[in-house]
């Protein structure tokens, strides 16, 4: 048996290491056809310190509850438990020998138990979790519905395997060591060495070589799997995770949301004003996309936490960021053979290599290679055109994912190439970039509309907005006023402009606006794919903005559209723009923090908040719109299921405003659905696409229901859907004809 035991042992030890070893440096080198990246490395301590606590403290997987705590202990067990894999081997020779020092340490033994035990039953809990989510009976709705089954499978049932083998081996361990009674170096295999007590030594011995050969066969079969199957990411994250997390776009580690990378070629930022003869303008091939990319797709463990939150998956369109990224995956190892070998082609499709180098290339590498990248099932494309215009850029996927991939960066990359070198993009998103490239905003209306809201403002209220440089000094603004194309040109969203700058006018707070010389921020061009614009518009905009503020105390601006928000604050600095940049919900809380606002009136019902994506998961602003909500008498706010980290897209962002929805449910109706659920009486958001797409779906189901008393998809007729803005404003707004009450402000 112990010789037995020794030979099985030690081949598949040599060939699981050989094999896995093998995988390791092919997958280093698939990794490396990536075009270069030269802004992964910087400040590394802060890189590595982003790892340990990204790895110690689960801080992605710990928000899933039971699945983060039971994967901790399989992470951490993974790991430490090496060492009985060691002892193992050593009992394959001696059936009792363990570990030199530490062996017989009592903590050294605590830990084995408590960390093997709590592994086995962390993997036993995931295994319950996947058999009671499988696809085949929750179909889309099930996180795994697409994941390769077997591989994960095999992976947890490895791991299970390993975990009982580790508790069988401890039980045999201490009969054989002749322990009588309980303690505590046998905390949790105490029964199994209890049932174990009563066996001869010799058989106590064999089945210890038994188990010990188990355990080493189960852990090298799996490295030979694995040695074979380099694109196997439900196995390699347990390895390449640390390296994804480390390389990360934020050297502070913030997830991969706000600003998009700025558009490359070969690694360095593209000169818009003269690019190079041979820049490559987005993604057009997997080799395209930078090393960290394809890292990103090799590191994917298919656990489809990004594919649960995402509003297009959710409401029957074909993205699923999980199905992407496997499918990028599984598109850049099969032609690897095919890049390794120095193949690839030309601006004009010409192939690179010599028919020299390419003449052991597998004939199925290079048939991927001919596939490209974006294309129908009839094309033979790798995405579907389809996936790749159904994305809102939410950011749920980037902010569930445990790993740090950074999804909308490569759909966008994607999208860049088709919008700028094929043209072929949605039809109804060309009239958006015609008119902005005509008049400046997305509806095509003349410059001078910019100041109707102006008018109307001064008309109801007699209050005058100034224009920065024309009516007031710039030296005496204390915040300009950044209105965006929506707020001044959209119905709906005016009324939150004119909310706002009543608001200001009322708390005393010296304000300004660009009024003509503003033009649209550029993140829907951008988020389409057409970067020239955006870079035609940004540095018009950074250019005023400089002229504008160029004798104010602080470049600060404030704006009541995230996009626009987010655009300024965070794309900017990339064409040159540092502003001090917030949201009115910031503003307007701070002049309630301050006394300056005092919302007294009541305004009565339930209220549910919806959560805008670039204001929320972008940008990480929570507390202010619920902070002033909660200020105002008369609510009573109730959160929707998903809100905060996991909030649901209203389905404009990524450009999608633009385009129609023709594929499932329309995203804005699905989270329309959700608020109704709650009955509320008010639905409030803090920005002006939200309130455009929750506003059109709350029409429609009052039409459609005729206004009927609230049940599954109606809307009551009373509902309304505001900007926070707008009910601060109705608070804060003396009742007619009511003597106002005098307030006391401290000093």
């Amino acid at each position: 048996m112990q010789l037995a035991a020794i030979v099985i042992s030690l081949v598949t030890t040599v060939i699981g290491t050989a094999l896995a070893a093998r995988a390791a440096a092919y997958i280093y080198r698939v990794v490396r056809t990536g075009s270069p990246d030269a802004t992964r490395t910087g400040n590394p301590v802060q890189r590595t310190k982003t790892v340990a606590v990204e790895f110690l403290g689960h801080t992605r997987m710990n928000r899933w509850g039971i699945v983060g705590i039971a994967h901790w202990f399989v992470a951490v067990g993974f790991f430490t438990l090496v060492t009985t894999l060691v002892t193992a081997f050593g009992q394959l020779f001696d059936a009792e020998w363990v570990l030199p020092v530490v062996g017989h340490w009592l903590p050294f033994e605590l830990f084995t138990e408590l960390v093997g035990t709590l592994t086995t039953l962390g993997i036993a809990t995931l295994i319950v979790i996947r058999l009671l989510s499988l696809p085949g009976r929750a179909g889309r709705k099930s996180r795994f519905a697409g994941s390769i089954a077997w591989q994960a499978f095999y992976v947890e049932y490895t791991i299970l395997g390993i975990g009982i083998c580790i508790m069988v081996l401890r039980g045999l361990e201490g009969a054989l060591a002749g322990v009588e009674s309980y303690e505590a170096a046998y905390l949790v295999s105490y029964p199994l060495v209890v049932a174990f007590r009563g066996l001869s030594h010799g058989t106590l011995e064999n089945l210890i070589y038994l188990f010990a050969m188990l355990k080493i066969c189960i852990s090298f079969a799996w490295a030979i799997t694995i040695g074979v199957n380099p694109s196997m990411g439900v196995a390699w994250h347990r390895f390449l995770a640390f390296f994804n997390i480390y390389f990360k776009r934020e050297e502070d580690g913030a997830v991969a949301l706000g600003a998009l990378r700025p558009m490359t070629s070969g690694g360095a930022p593209i000169d818009f004003e003269d690019p190079a003869d041979d820049a490559v303008f987005g993604v057009s091939q997997v080799e395209h996309f930078s090393w960290k990319g394809i890292l990103d797709f090799s590191t994917c463990t298919e656990c489809g936490r990004c594919q649960s939150q995402c509003p297009a998956w959710n409401t029957g369109k074909p993205l699923s960021p999980k199905l992407l990224i496997m499918s990028l995956r599984e598109h850049a190892f099969a032609k690897a053979p095919y890049l390794l070998a120095g193949g690839g082609k030309d601006a004009e499709g010409n192939e690179i290599a010599t028919a020299e180098q390419l003449k052991d290339v597998p004939a199925a590498a290079l048939a991927e290679a001919e596939r490209p990248l974006i294309g129908t099932a009839e094309e033979n494309g790798v995405i579907d055109p389809d996936v790749l215009w159904s994305c809102t850029s939410c950011g749920a996927c980037v902010e569930q994912c445990p790993v740090d991939i950074e999804h909308i960066d490569h759909i966008v990359d994607m999208r860049r190439y088709q919008v700028m070198i094929e043209s072929s993009f949605p039809t109804e998103a060309g009239t958006m970039l015609k008119n902005l490239e005509n008049k400046g905003n997305p509806w095509g209306m003349a410059t001078k509309a910019r100041l109707d809201w102006v008018k109307e403002l001064k008309k109801e209220t007699g209050i005058e907005v100034p224009v920065i440089g024309e009516d007031i000094d710039p030296a005496e603004v204390e915040y300009l006023y950044w209105v965006g194309c929506a707020g001044a040109l959209e119905d709906r969203a005016k009324k939150t402009t004119k909310a706002f700058a009543e608001l200001l006018h009322t708390a005393g707070v010296k304000f300004a606006i660009l009024g003509k010389e503003e033009t649209c921020s550029g993140d829907s061009p951008r988020r389409l794919g057409n970067e020239f614009l955006f870079q035609m518009l940004g540095a018009q905009n950074v250019e005023t903005l400089n002229a504008a503020l160029e004798d104010a105390p602080v470049k600060r601006i404030v704006a009541t559209c995230p996009h626009c928000f987010n655009t300024i604050a965070n794309e900017y600095p990339q064409l040159g723009g540092h502003f001090e940049v917030i949201h009115h919900t910031q503003l307007l809380q701070h002049l309630i923090d301050e006394g300056r606002l005092l919302p007294v009136n009541p305004v009565e019902g339930l209220i549910t908040y919806h959560d805008p994506c670039y204001l929320g998961r972008h940008n990480k602003v929570y507390s202010p719109p619920r902070e002033i909500m909660d200020k105002v008498p008369g609510l009573r706010q109730q959160e929707m299921h998903r809100h905060k980290e996991r909030g649901f897209c209203c389905g404009a962002g990524g450009a999608r405003m633009w385009m129609e929805e023709r594929i499932g449910k329309r995203i804005n109706t699905e989270r329309v659905d959700e608020a109704l659920s709650l009955n509320p009486d008010i639905v409030s958001t803090a920005c002006p696409f939200c309130l455009v797409m929750l506003s059109d779906s709350v029409n429609g189901k009052k039409a459609s229901n005729g206004g009927s008393a609230a049940g599954e998809g109606a809307a009551k007729e009373h509902l309304k859907v505001v900007d926070v803005a707008q009910l601060l404003l109705e608070s804060v707004k003396a009742v007619p004809g009511a003597e106002p009450e005098p307030a006391t402000v401290d000093a």
